[in-house]
């Protein structure tokens, strides 16, 4: 009787893993980031080469990171929703952009609209690896202290903008 009921027991757990496993969302990727400091990062501005921008820069608001490349066919997707988020002025969206070359990047943006107060240009995309970044578009809330509150992996979609990352905005505005 024992012989049979192992394998069995083994099946429905194995079972169970499975259906837990399906049942989660693939761009749920946890960050060890969050909650932690943003990390520090000196980057050229994408329009202005010769300036600089930084994560203490914004030190005392509330902002969104949003990393983007002219590249990303997802970031197309997500750019509406970015243009009229900017429009509402509710919270200032900072570009960093990720493995780009620096005129595609400023003629993308020319075609498709500037949501970005500036962009900071990342080309070898250590910054992105500072922040942990899987892919773009990924979308960081980052509070007054310049700690990461929340990491938005791959398109922000209207009801990801208005269910998550705006609702946690005001709370974070206070």
């Amino acid at each position: 009787m024992v012989r049979y009921l192992v394998p069995l027991v083994i099946f429905v757990v194995m079972v169970g893993f499975l259906y837990f496993g399906l049942s989660l969302n693939p761009r749920d990727v946890p960050s060890p980031l969050v909650g932690k400091p943003a990390p520090q990062f000196e980057l050229s501005q994408l329009h202005e080469a010769e300036q600089i921008i930084s994560r203490d820069s914004n030190l005392g608001k509330v902002w969104l990171l949003n990393v983007w490349a002219s590249w990303c066919v997802s970031c197309r997707q997500e750019h509406p929703v970015f243009m009229q988020l900017a429009r509402s002025g509710e919270v200032p969206i900072y570009g960093l952009n990720y493995k780009d070359e620096r005129d595609a990047a400023i003629e993308w943006l020319q075609d498709f609209g500037n949501p970005y107060v500036m962009s900071a240009h990342d080309l070898n995309g250590r910054v992105g690896v500072d922040y942990g970044v899987y892919g773009v578009p990924e979308t960081y809330v980052i509070d007054k202290q310049g700690v990461i509150r929340y990491k938005h992996t791959g398109p922000v979609t209207p009801q990801a903008l208005q269910d998550t990352i705006l609702p946690l905005v005001r709370e974070l505005k206070g």
